[in-house]
């Protein structure tokens, strides 16, 4: 078993240096290198948040004056005629979007970049607010009708914009099954940890991998992953609009209840933040630069915002103009930055165990979940409280990481839509995800490796996409600023092709029924 893992390992050893090389590009170059903080920037990130900063103002800061109709929309209790309700679509990309990343990505922010990396995250977030509105709203324009469902997202509008070519469906459609197949290995090792993690707080024992509990908790993952996926959206609906407010109560009570037993610190917090943005301490390198890279860099990649990997749910929405899930999606990056990774930035900070414990510091720097986990210990000590905490964290990180992979697999049976609708196409897409790349993961788990190269997969699949979904935005940008305008406008007209200059079949269908 060993010889099979460590074959897959040396497959995918090409997927480093490539996943790094286009993240870094042209990092990677030393004339570009040598620039003042640009230099720390990577293309990738220049256009994303470049695009943010573009899209927040051709929209007047839509992110800003809609916010709270986002939030009217969500406690609207509508049903759904077709597809799923907004606040059931809201619940699904939210289940993509905060995952185990939320926790590691931001605490290896920090480490890299100091405390004030969390302050280029919320930047990031907020001009990332409004690439996630574009994305929706051009997911909601061109999205179709699949019988009692509603399929859509960056396959079917990049199809749409780029002159209706099937071919360019069918090409993002694939790149994004293969990047959401790759991934689940990874969250199903997350789940492995979170459950050894409790397990071993609640009995006082470690658990070998091959033990009965693992062998159980292989068993559920794979039952529990098929019987959702073969289920098809409206079940798995059902499972993320309780799983997401649960786990975030869960985490948001946690994090407050440390907070309450360092309120004190809560002061040191915000100017840790705030001064570190701009002058980081020496510890961190000292370069404002390498502040400003990690934030945006990890913000953006936290929550997806202009990657297109979300818009799937916005399609799925029964919305009543396509405008209405944009403001909704840009609630999600609100909800994924401003308050689950800040959360989890307030625990990294409030330890500060740079300074309070340099010798853990400097022996856990680089890992990021035990970094994190050391850092609740040192905010609880002798209160009674931590065994409780990192329970709680660990259910979290589990749930974290299996929302996520039943949200990689309806995307990617979404995504399939644009290939083929035949049912043995889709169920082939259903049974490579819960069939063979989850009971890879577990099989991996179990025989003791961690297949670190295929977390690389998750890092070139999300570069690719950026590459391909901006393109796209860009592209149909005139259709959204169009669907905006009639959006801002409220005269009771419908929203038809007439209004955006592209023809829109569902939307046409659904003004028809109505008049």
């Amino acid at each position: 078993m060993k010889e099979v893992f460590d074959a897959v390992n040396q497959v995918f050893d090409f997927v480093v240096p490539i996943a790094d090389f286009l993240w870094g590009l042209p990092t990677n170059f030393d004339w570009y290198a040598s620039i003042p903080i640009l230099g720390n920037l990577s293309f990738a990130i220049v256009i994303l948040i470049g695009s943010g900063i573009f899209f927040s103002i051709k929209t007047g800061f839509i992110q800003v004056t809609h916010f709270r109709k986002g939030l009217r929309i969500l406690i609207d209790r509508k049903t759904a005629a077709v597809g799923i309700t907004p606040l059931a679509a809201f619940f699904l990309s939210s289940a993509m979007r905060v995952g185990p990343g939320n926790i590691m990505g931001v605490t290896g922010a920090i480490a890299v970049g100091g405390p004030g990396a969390l302050f280029w995250m919320w930047v990031s977030a907020f001009f990332g607010m409004a690439t996630a509105f574009m994305e929706a709203t051009l997911a909601q324009i061109f999205k179709e009708r699949k019988g009692d469902e509603l399929v859509g997202g960056l396959p079917f509008y990049g199809k749409k914009i780029m002159g209706n070519r099937a071919w360019v469906g069918v090409l993002l459609s694939c790149i994004f099954i293969l990047y959401a197949m790759f991934c689940l290995p990874a969250q199903a090792f997350n789940v492995f940890s979170s459950v050894g993690s409790v397990a071993e707080i609640v009995t006082g024992e470690t658990f070998s991998r091959t033990s009965m509990l693992y062998c159980i908790t292989g068993i559920l993952l794979i039952g529990g992953t098929t019987f959702f996926a073969f289920g098809g959206i409206h079940k798995i609906t059902a499972v993320t609009d309780k799983m997401v407010p649960v786990m975030a109560v869960i985490y948001c009570g946690t994090v407050l209840l440390i907070a309450l037993l360092n309120i004190g610190t809560i002061p040191y917090f915000f100017g840790a933040v705030f001064g570190g943005a701009f002058t980081p301490e020496a510890v961190f390198g000292g370069f404002f630069g390498t502040a400003l890279a990690q934030g945006v860099k990890r913000g953006l990649m936290s929550n997806e915002a202009g990657q297109g990997t979300i818009t799937m749910s916005a399609a799925a929405s029964d919305a009543e103009h396509p405008c209405e899930q944009g403001v909704v999606q840009a609630l999600g990056v609100f909800l994924d930055t401003m308050v689950v990774c800040t959360l989890s930035g307030f625990i990294v900070v409030m330890a500060h165990l740079w300074s309070a414990d340099p010798a853990a510091w400097e022996g856990l720097k680089t890992q990021q979940l035990p970094l994190y986990l050391a850092s609740i210990t040192s905010l609880t000590p002798g209160s009674g409280a931590d065994s409780l905490v990192t329970l709680l964290i660990s259910v979290c990180y589990g749930l974290f990481a299996y929302t996520c992979i039943v949200g990689f697999i309806i995307f990617a049976e979404i995504a399939a839509n644009r290939i083929s609708r035949k049912r043995p196409f889709i169920y082939f897409v259903r049974i490579l995800g819960a069939l063979v790349f989850i009971p890879f993961g577990v099989l991996s788990v179990m025989a003791g490796l961690e297949l670190g190269n295929l977390w690389y997969i998750s890092d070139l699949g999300n570069i690719i996409i950026v590459y391909c979904n901006l393109p796209v935005l860009f592209v149909g940008a005139k259709y959204a600023f169009r669907a905006t305008r009639h959006f801002k406008k409220k005269d009771g007209t419908p929203f038809t092709s007439d209004v955006v200059g592209i023809t829109c079949d569902y939307w046409d269908e659904k003004a028809k029924q109505k008049g």
